[in-house]
C-alpha cells in the first residue's frame, strides 16, 4: 500500500467577501481535489489543542499522527532538527525572524521576503558582534536559515534556564500591530535577555551594507530580529516504529522539515521550492512521484496558501490552491494506481484567515480516498461539505484511521 499526504498550509478559512462570500476552497477550481472527495470521504480534523497556540508546529505534529500535548516543546527546536543544529540537554532554541518594524509596528514579519542570501549576511554579522555572549548561565549563537526564518541557540551550562516559562508572540500573528504590546513575558531574566538582543540588533542591521543596498533598490530592510518560539529538544517515537511505514517529507520550510526529521522521515529537498507563492509546484509533484518508488508514505507540504493569507491576498490564495491541485494532486492521482493499493489524504494543518491575516483555532477540512475507503457521496472538497462528514478530535487520531 502506498500513502500520500498533501498539506496546503493554512488553506482552511472562512467566507471571504471578495470571493463572493465563499471560502478559498469553495472559490478555487479544484477538479482533482474534488475527485478525491467524490472517491472517498470529506470530514473535519481539529489539529490544535485549545491549550496550545494555533500554528504549524503544533498542527503539523497532529497531522503527522503525534499528540502535541505529549511531544511539543516549542517551534524553534523543530527547525533546528531540520537545519542539523545539535541541541544538548541544557540548550534552548529560539526562532529568530528578520522583520520590518519602521514605526514600532509589525509592518512585515518577512522583511520584504528577504532572500536567504541577504538574510544569511545579516545573521552572520549578528553572530560576529553578538554571538558568544554570556546570558544567565549560557552562551548565545545565531544560525542563518531560509529567508527571514533563522535560529538563536542559548547553550546552557545547567538545567536552569531563563527561557523556561517564557511566553513569546509569533510575529506573523500581529500584522501592523504595535510590537510594544506583544513583547516577551513575564518579567525576569529571560525577558531581559530577549529584549536586549532584539534592541542590540537594530543598530547593527541599520548600518549593514546589505540593508543599505536593499533600501537603495527599493526593498524593505530588516530593521531588527524578533525572538519567539523557544523550546528544548523534543523527542518522539519514530513513525516506522509507531505506524509501521517508511515516510518522506517534501517541504521548503524548515519547521515542517523538522517535524519530518523528528519522526524519522527522509527529508527530500526540491530545487525551486521557496516556501512562498513563487514555489515550483510542478517540481514538488515530480519529486513526490519519484519518492513513491522508495517510501511507503510521501508527504508534500506547500506553504503558499498560508503566505497568501498572511498578506491578506484572497486571489493569490485561490491561485495557490489551483496550482497545488493541478501540479501536485493531479499527477499523484494519475501515478498512485500504478502501485495497486493506495490512499491519499489532503489536509491543511490549521486555519489562516484572510480577514485577520493570522492563524486561528478550529477544525480544518480533509479529503481522503483510496483502497478500503467507502465513498460517502460527497461531491467537493470544502469546509461546508466537511461538516457533513466524520470528525476527528483530537486531530492526531486521524493518522491511524488513514493508514487503515
Amino acid at each position: 500500500m502506498k500513502y500520500v499526504i498533501v498539506i496546503p498550509d493554512g488553506c482552511a478559512d472562512e467566507p471571504v467577501e471578495s470571493l463572493g462570500n465563499r471560502t478559498p476552497l469553495q472559490a478555487a477550481h479544484l477538479p482533482n481535489m474534488d475527485r478525491v472527495a467524490r472517491m472517498g470521504v470529506v470530514g473535519l480534523s481539529n489539529n490544535v489543542p485549545p491549550t496550545l497556540t494555533p500554528a504549524s508546529d503544533v498542527a503539523t505534529l497532529s497531522l503527522c499522527g503525534y499528540d502535541p500535548l505529549q511531544v511539543y516543546t516549542g517551534r524553534a527546536p523543530l527547525e533546528t532538527a531540520a537545519m542539523g543544529i545539535p541541541l544538548g540537554p541544557h540548550d534552548w532554541a529560539v526562532r529568530c525572524n528578520l522583520v520590518y518594524t519602521p514605526d514600532g509596528h509589525m509592518r512585515d514579519f518577512t522583511a520584504g521576503h528577504i532572500s536567504s542570501e541577504d538574510g544569511r549576511e545579516l545573521i552572520l554579522t549578528l553572530q560576529e558582534q553578538l554571538g558568544g555572549r554570556e546570558y544567565d548561565g549560557g552562551t548565545i549563537a545565531f544560525y542563518p536559515g531560509v529567508q527571514y526564518r533563522n535560529i538563536l541557540v542559548w547553550r546552557g551550562h545547567s538545567d536552569a534556564s531563563p527561557l523556561a516559562g517564557m511566553k513569546t508572540q509569533p510575529p506573523h500573528d500581529i500584522p501592523d500591530k504595535p510590537i510594544a504590546d506583544f513583547l516577551p513575558s513575564p518579567e525576569g531574566p529571560g525577558r531581559k535577555m530577549l529584549l536586549e538582543l532584539m534592541e542590540a540588533s537594530k543598530p547593527i542591521l541599520a548600518n549593514h551594507p546589505t540593508n543599505q543596498r536593499r533600501i537603495a533598490q527599493g526593498q524593505k530592510p530588516a530593521s531588527q530580529v524578533w525572538l519567539w518560539g523557544q523550546g528544548k529538544a523534543p523527542s518522539a517515537t519514530p513513525f516506522l516504529e509507531t505506524y509501521g511505514k517508511r515516510g518522506a517529507i517534501i517541504s521548503a520550510v524548515d519547521l515542517v522539515r523538522g517535524v519530518g526529521v523528528l519522526v524519522g522521515w527522509q527529508r527530500i529537498d526540491v530545487p525551486g521550492a521557496t516556501g512562498y507563492l513563487d514555489t515550483d509546484y510542478a517540481a514538488k509533484g515530480r519529486h513526490a512521484i519519484a519518492a513513491l518508488k522508495d517510501f511507503d508514505l510521501v508527504c508534500v507540504h506547500v506553504e503558499a496558501p498560508d503566505e497568501a493569507s498572511h498578506e491578506g491576498r484572497a486571489d493569490e490564495k485561490v491561485k495557490s490552491l489551483e496550482r497545488i491541485d493541478e501540479h501536485i494532486v493531479g499527477p499523484l492521482l494519475a501515478e498512485l494506481p500504478k502501485y495497486g493499493d493506495y490512499r491519499i489524504l489532503i489536509e491543511p494543518d490549521h486555519r489562516t484567515t484572510i480577514r485577520t491575516r493570522a492563524h486561528a483555532y478550529g477544525a480544518v477540512a480533509f479529503a481522503a480516498a483510496g483502497t478500503g475507503i467507502t465513498p460517502t457521496g460527497q461531491q467537493q472538497y470544502d469546509e461546508p461539505t466537511a461538516t457533513t462528514g466524520p470528525a476527528f478530535d483530537p486531530g492526531w487520531t486521524l493518522m491511524r484511521w488513514f493508514l487503515g
